[in-house]
């Protein structure tokens, strides 16, 4: 929640134009739903078209081992559906973020951030297309079973290191010195009987000017992050009452609640998509489940039912939200620093304060900002 040239906390940043937070919000999503259509797009053709046939075998001629095809042959899908993305990911990652003043890259760090992201992101890929196709081979029409408690272990683990291994790839922690801040989030957790790690600052300046703040980690993973955004441009009762609410979340077993939602949607999407999967192999010329050159048809199944269930993922994100507003408020006592904390973040991450009430259902993992603020205020 960063306030981009703000210079003294104490001043509420004027409200700029909501026509022009209308219109960096309406690019993003534009262009997110053009990038998922293309995705989309693409793997249908590769099926409809024998491409994906082709490309299993001409990978086939290079290697005969069965999971190095199937590793080739995902990275060879990937490669492309990113390539074929890349000039919207480029536009609404780079260019609309400078032409709103919200990022601080250089085209460069741009392009290593992603890079750097990518190889981080690779063997774990790697691991779970392995699985997958092992899986399929071995378990039969009950491989889902197997995928989907691969995906839960693996996800609780990168919770687990997340802060630790991979986080600091990326940015540079910091203990937060002693002061003000310090104590009064370590009053909050210790009123709320919440034993933290410690609590850090985090340069995320080097890459934007908005700001964050919160838990990250389970177990004695646990930390508290802050954005260094956040620690010079809001007050300390506006810092409060962010963490707060960041609080809340954990007081309201949230990140169980996420986990263990998560968890469901996972085996429900799995057990769906190996269903259509298996209804639809001869409808684009396949004979059995384990065709590598099948895969694309997999990943249009699971992608369509992520596209289905995402508002549903987002409605519950979005009722936490407001019990953890709830929380910040009637914890600190601090309904105003709150509401000027949010107007802060209105201002300076462009957030439409007021969006259409079907795109904030479909899209939106928090209330606006606007349903935010009326609903603090309705507090006694």
């Amino acid at each position: 929640m960063a306030s981009a040239g703000v210079h003294d906390p104490s001043v509420l940043p004027t409200p700029q134009n909501p026509g022009k937070a209308k219109t960096y919000n309406r690019l993003k999503l534009v262009i997110g739903l053009l990038s998922s259509g293309l995705r989309f797009v693409l793997l249908l053709l590769l099926l409809v078209f024998g491409v994906s046939k082709d490309l299993e075998q001409l990978i086939r001629s290079l290697v005969a081992n069965n999971y190095a095809v199937v590793v080739l042959f995902a990275g060879a899908v990937g490669f492309l559906l990113a390539m074929t993305t890349l000039p919207l990911q480029v536009y609404s990652g780079y260019v609309i973020e400078h032409r709103f003043q919200l990022s601080n890259q250089t085209f460069a760090r741009w392009v290593w951030e992603h890079v750097k992201g990518a190889f981080v992101a690779l063997p774990f890929m790697i691991g779970v297309v392995a699985v997958l196709y092992y899986s399929l081979e071995t378990y039969g029409s009950l491989w889902w079973v197997a995928v989907g408690t691969a995906v839960t272990l693996l996800s609780i683990v990168l919770a687990r290191l997340a802060p630790i291994f991979i986080m600091p790839l990326f940015y540079k922690f910091t203990p937060l010195g002693e002061g003000e801040i310090n104590e009064r989030i370590s009053a909050l957790c210790t009123n709320a009987g919440v034993r933290i790690e410690g609590i850090f600052t985090f340069n995320l300046s080097k890459n934007t000017r908005k700001a964050n703040a919160g838990f990250t980690g389970i177990g004695k993973a646990k930390r508290i992050v802050l954005g260094d955004t956040l620690v010079k441009d809001f007050t300390t009762d506006e810092i409060e009452t962010v963490f707060a609410h960041e609080l809340g979340h954990y007081k309201h077993k949230h990140i169980l609640v996420g986990i263990m939602s998560g968890t469901v949607a996972t085996f429900a999407g799995l057990f769906l998509g190996a269903q259509m999967f298996d209804w639809s192999l001869e409808v684009f010329g396949f004979s059995v489940r384990t065709e590598i050159a099948a895969l694309p048809l997999l990943a249009l199944w699971l992608g369509l039912f992520s596209m289905v269930t995402g508002p549903l993922s987002n409605a519950l994100s979005r009722r936490h939200e407001r019990q953890a507003d709830r929380y910040a408020v009637r914890t600190t006592g601090k309904k105003q620093s709150f509401i000027s904390a949010l107007q802060k973040l209105e201002v300076t991450n462009l957030a439409d304060p007021h969006p259409h009430a079907a795109v904030e259902w479909l899209f939106y993992s928090h209330p606006s900002v606007g349903r935010r603020i009326a609903l603090i205020q309705s507090m006694e």
